[in-house]
């Protein structure tokens, strides 16, 4: 599924997805990763300088992230241009969701923060058990 949201001319996109060959069930580690778009449909540039996460786990292990840019950078969108990244995150349940937001900042110094819908982490049942198991039946 991909989520989407536009505001001040940014629209960012996520398409989130489990990964079975990174996690391990079985030890309670469930990797999720999701690729980000992000696109300037406005007719000013911008550059995005920091990034906020709030993760939810539904094992109970809520947190959240801040940090400069994404992934080592700090793409400046001039208008019609877009920056791609991928991502992932580690969760200790099969489900769970992230949302937040970026903060971007016009060439005359106006800063504005572009929300992330929240977009959610599901494993697809019995993701990572054996099908003879018969704990995978409790």
């Amino acid at each position: 599924m991909k989520y989407e949201q536009a505001t001040e001319g940014i629209r960012v996109s996520v398409q989130p997805q489990y990964s079975l060959a990174d996690s391990d069930p079985a030890d309670g580690t469930f990797v999720f990763a999701y690729e980000i778009e992000m696109a300037n449909e406005g007719d000013a540039p911008a550059r995005l300088l920091f990034r906020h996460w709030r993760i939810h786990d539904s094992a109970g292990d809520d947190s959240e992230v801040d940090g400069e840019g994404v992934v080592g950078k700090q793409p400046y969108l001039v208008p019609g241009a877009q920056h791609r990244y991928e991502s992932f995150c580690v969760l200790r349940s099969p489900v769970g969701y992230m949302e937040g937001h970026y903060t971007f900042v016009r060439p005359g110094g106006e800063r504005f923060e572009v929300p992330v819908p929240r977009f959610h982490f599901a494993a697809p049942l019995g993701a990572g058990m054996e099908e003879d198991d018969p704990e995978a039946m409790n």
